[in-house]
């Protein structure tokens, strides 16, 4: 059986150049799409876009039901084949009005792609999102390693994504200069930082406590003054490789100049940082969950609130309390029932109150000279 078609081949890249080019859609987005794309053509036996008919996606939802995950081997979740159908179902309308297609599909027929409504009602309910306690985080950073160059830089690496909540991506592209040690602050400058759609702000360090601030100057210190880097020097430096004594390939140390390309490598230091914790693995990112939950314990007005989202740069608070703000199972429990407790304390106490003694004194101050109740 075929497993390329080029006619689906030319589209396809005319498709992904739309989606950068027009659509504004980052290279991850559009991986997605490619993925969806080559799961459907699999299904469907490559066979050309211009033969589609909506009977293809019906059937092509169907096998979605059925196959399983590669890394589980569970069923897909609903995410995951709601996700697959919206971007087969956003190619297909597209292509409906291109030349050599016009004729041959209808925008109703991408209709057949829609996921049935109670499972699109599953696969977008909220759900709670494990993430590590401050003193969790603490306790890594404490039992992190400072032997090497490599270990200090992956005990500073943790400590800064605490103090600032900063993205697995901008973690892997800081430079020195982006790093103010006076005001405490890292500017997230999207002309060199790998920031989430591209934004630029500042971000000043969070008030966490414990030795991730002091860890953090240690570090910069060292880059600077030790090993004089400068400016344009990379924050967290990827591992230089050499040979060893064996002849093998094994970390010799820093490389200087240049940024981690991706950042599988910082995901992998924070999975064998808590590992050796013997905590749980939390990615990076989650990092973020343990700032707002912090965020909300400390900040007494909206406006310090909305400082502390900025601060993570979101441009507006109902951002960080829809995305990252969401009460824990055990608190809300914690909450309700206390609420509860507090409702009964009150009624047991009007209760305790004896209507004829509020009377007489009522009456009491009411007969004093000049300084009755007004």
């Amino acid at each position: 059986m075929a497993k390329h078609n080029a006619a689906n081949a030319r589209i396809k890249r005319e498709y992904f150049i739309y989606l950068k080019e027009a659509q504004r859609r980052d290279e991850g987005s559009i991986d997605a799409v490619a993925k969806a794309l080559a799961r459907f053509e699999e299904a469907n036996g490559y066979k050309d876009f211009k033969t589609f008919h909506r009977a293809q996606a019906v059937a092509f939802k169907h096998k979605l039901d059925k196959q399983p995950a590669v890394r589980t081997g569970k069923p897909l979740s609903r995410a995951t084949v709601n996700s697959t159908l919206t971007a087969l179902r956003a190619f297909f309308v597209w292509l409906a009005d291109r030349p050599g297609y016009k004729s041959r599909l209808t925008y109703a027929d991408a209709d057949y792609f829609n996921l049935a409504e109670k499972d699109v009602r599953i696969a977008k309910a909220a759900r709670p999102k494990a993430f590590p306690s401050l003193e969790q985080v603490h306790h890594v950073i404490a039992t992190m390693p400072t032997g090497t160059a490599i270990e200090m830089r992956n005990r500073a690496l943790v400590a800064f994504a605490l103090l600032t909540g900063a993205r697995d991506g901008a973690l892997a592209s800081f430079r020195l200069k982006h790093v103010d040690l006076v005001q405490g602050r890292v500017d997230q400058d999207a002309r060199d930082v790998k920031t989430k759609a591209s934004k630029t702000f500042a971000t000043w360090f969070f008030p966490v406590g414990g030795e991730a601030l002091p860890i953090v100057q240690d570090w910069c210190h060292c880059l600077r003054a030790t090993l004089l880097w400068g400016d344009d020097d990379p924050l967290f430096p990827p591992t230089q490789i050499g040979l060893g004594e064996d002849g093998g390939f094994v970390p010799v140390g820093l490389r200087r100049g240049e940024c981690w390309q991706g950042a599988g490598a910082i995901r992998e230091i924070f999975r064998n940082a808590f590992a050796a914790a013997g905590l749980p693995y939390f990615n990076p990112h989650s990092l973020r969950d343990t700032l707002v939950q912090l965020g909300e314990q400390v900040c007494t007005t909206p406006e310090q609130f909305k400082a502390w989202s900025q601060n993570l740069g979101h441009e507006r608070v109902m951002t960080t309390l829809t995305s990252y703000g969401t009460v824990s199972p055990h608190r809300q429990a914690e909450l309700i029932r206390n609420m509860g407790a507090a409702k009964v304390a009150t009624g047991r106490l009007a209760a305790t109150v004896d209507p004829a003694l509020v009377a007489q004194v009522l009456a009491a101050m009411q007969s004093l000279p000049g300084k009755g109740m007004t």
